[in-house]
């Protein structure tokens, strides 16, 4: 169990310096556009639909790590008002939830890219990218989210983990508290 949390960690740290690389790449081709635009007068072809592909995939795929980092959006005054086993409960319950969520969007994400590459479709721009490429960040992404969410999982019933709603506590420690 550790085994597969440590590598499902290690996957989502590198989507995370992935998504890190598609931000500076989008910065650097959006500081190119203002050269060729602004100073040679030229006309850009493919920068603005690259630096939006970029800026969504970074955000797909920087999800997991994301979640690692206990970076995303989350409301706390129930899980504030719980004890610890109603703290871990509902921590589980929650990421249960997120991974149906996340499954569903992974299966749907991934059919829809299937599509694109069966279909060869591309943008209806002068670049003509393939669209299969702007697609994979989305099942891709929901993936390995759904991969983290196990391992979050795995560590909150473990009693090693922290969920959201556990903050810096384990369950060892919310444990401890109750004696």
């Amino acid at each position: 169990m550790q085994t597969f949390i440590r590598f499902v960690s290690g996957l989502s740290r590198f989507a995370g310096f992935l998504a890190t690389l598609l931000l500076g790449l989008a910065v650097l081709v959006v500081c190119q556009m203002i050269v060729v635009r602004y100073f040679l007068n030229a006309s850009t072809v493919w920068q603005t639909e690259f630096v939006i592909y970029s800026l969504v995939a970074a955000t797909f795929i920087g999800s997991p790590y994301v979640l690692i980092r206990k970076g995303h959006v989350g409301v706390d005054l129930i899980p504030n008002a719980l004890s610890g086993r109603g703290r871990i409960a509902l921590d589980v319950a929650a990421a249960v939830l997120s991974l149906v969520f996340l499954c569903i969007l992974t299966w749907s994400g991934w059919h829809y890219f299937y599509e694109a590459w069966q279909g060869r479709w591309t943008t209806d721009t002068v670049w003509a990218l393939p669209l299969w490429i702007p697609l994979l960040p989305l099942p891709l992404g929901m993936g390995l989210l759904c991969l983290q969410y196990i391992a979050e999982i795995l560590r909150i019933v473990s009693g090693e983990g922290e969920g959201p709603a556990l903050g810096a506590h384990g369950l060892k420690d919310i444990e401890g508290m109750a004696d």
